[in-house]
């Protein structure tokens, strides 16, 4: 399979602030602003931007409270290590899809899916209504009818996803499935089940949750839900993927 560079843009931002902050973000999780880079002084920001001072600033405040940027006096405003990104940050996860994913965001999407989502399943199976179950027949049927490779059919599986998160009664489980749907609706892009046999065993364990969940079966909804993921893992295998160079990926003050 071709490598290839793997970005999904995202909404625009509607304010001068947020737009400036989306750039600058961007930049510094494609690798232009690399991990402990000073960024440029203010009035090299200012022209690059044309925008006024306090947007500036205002800007740098929205990074530093996602984690993205420290402000340190006589030495400036400086990128923080990676580890310090907030990455239940919903802007911090869309300027991600911005940037270009690859196999590491998506293997720490998965490791993180299956440290919550296995046990939603289980809680759903406890204490679904009858509401849920509809939801969940919903989507699946959604699925069923959407080609494979189609936004349909993935935003019909993050549907069925978040639909769980919901079922489970937890106002965390749910929060998180609501935080990260940007990222799983890329990831579910990424892994379609292209082939027919691969559809056939995706539906398959999707009915699988969906039957358990309805059945009260807490232990049989937790399977099937870490089958689903580790299956999509295994599909995320079979795609290259690449980051983009510094220079290459698409410039969100510059549009291009």
């Amino acid at each position: 399979m071709t490598s290839r560079i793997v970005v999904i843009p995202t909404r625009r931002a509607h304010s001068n602030h947020a737009e400036v902050a989306r750039s600058i973000g961007v930049d510094i999780i494609a690798g232009r602003y690399a991990e402990g880079t000073r960024l440029p002084g203010d009035a090299e920001m200012i022209a690059m931007f044309g925008v006024s001072r306090p947007v500036l600033r205002e800007s740098v405040k929205t990074l530093v409270a996602k984690g993205l940027l420290t402000t340190k006096a006589r030495v400036g405003t400086v990128v923080r290590e990676r580890a310090a990104w907030n990455m239940f940050d919903a802007d911090v996860l869309a300027w991600h899809l911005d940037a270009g994913i690859d196999k590491r965001f998506l293997n720490d999407l998965a490791e993180i899916r299956l440290a919550v989502e296995p046990r939603a399943a289980e809680l759903a199976a406890k204490q679904r209504s009858e509401e849920d179950v509809v939801e969940l027949r919903r989507s699946m049927e959604s699925m069923r009818r959407e080609a494979s490779d189609s936004v349909g059919f993935a935003d019909a599986d993050l549907a069925l996803h978040v639909a769980v998160a919901r079922a489970s009664g937890n106002l965390f489980m749910r929060s998180i499935g609501h935080v990260i749907e940007a990222a799983l609706r890329a990831s579910f892009l990424l892994s379609a089940p292209v082939e027919p046999e691969d559809r056939d065993t995706v539906l398959l364990w999707h009915q699988k949750i969906v039957d358990a969940i309805e059945a009260g079966d807490a232990e049989a909804a937790s399977e099937a839900m870490i089958y689903v993921i580790h299956n999509g893992m295994h599909r995320h295998e079979g795609t290259v993927i690449e980051t983009a160079p510094a220079d290459a990926l698409p410039s969100a003050d510059t549009g291009e």
